[in-house]
């Protein structure tokens, strides 16, 4: 269950909130599932999305839990944001470019603006952390075995 302070003050409200974990579920409640990327796509498997704080939230970035089954993979893709990965359950491997890395529980991966990348799940679940900013640019998928360079993709976006 959620505990909810609402203060007032000039007709904004805003909501401060504890959401509960459930170790047993390896689930935060009221957090449901959304879908990680369009259904019925074969570049990635078996992953799962949960958005602890995302849009409407008065913040510059959104917090995310992925949580991908056992064998399954996200997408092979690049962008202009960074991403800062907390990994928090299982053991997987990262793809950043062509190097791959084993990681596991409390692991740290920075993906820097850019660099292609792409996360598998070993024999267990493989979750993590993800707080990325709220304004952003899409993800561009890649090929399997290319890392093409884009024009758009091989420089950060501006500000960030």
């Amino acid at each position: 269950m959620s505990t909810r302070v609402r203060p007032g003050g000039r007709g904004r409200t805003t909501a401060a909130e504890v959401r509960r974990f459930d170790p047993g579920r390896f689930r935060w409640r009221g957090v449901p599932a959304r879908p990680y990327k369009m259904p019925g796509g074969t570049h990635w498997r078996g992953v799962e999305r949960f958005v602890l704080l995302g849009a409407g939230a008065p913040t510059a970035f959104h917090l995310r839990y992925f949580e991908i089954a056992p064998g399954g993979f996200s997408s092979f893709e690049r962008h202009r944001h960074a991403h800062a990965v907390l990994v928090v359950r299982g053991r997987g491997r990262v793809r950043l470019g062509a190097t791959e890395r084993r990681v596991g529980p409390m692991d740290f991966v920075y993906i820097p603006p850019g660099v292609p990348h792409q996360f598998r799940a070993g024999r267990e679940p493989f979750g993590f952390l993800c707080p990325v900013d709220a304004a952003r640019d899409r993800p561009r998928p890649l090929t399997a075995g290319g890392l093409r360079r884009g024009p758009s993709l091989a420089r950060p976006a501006r500000g960030r």
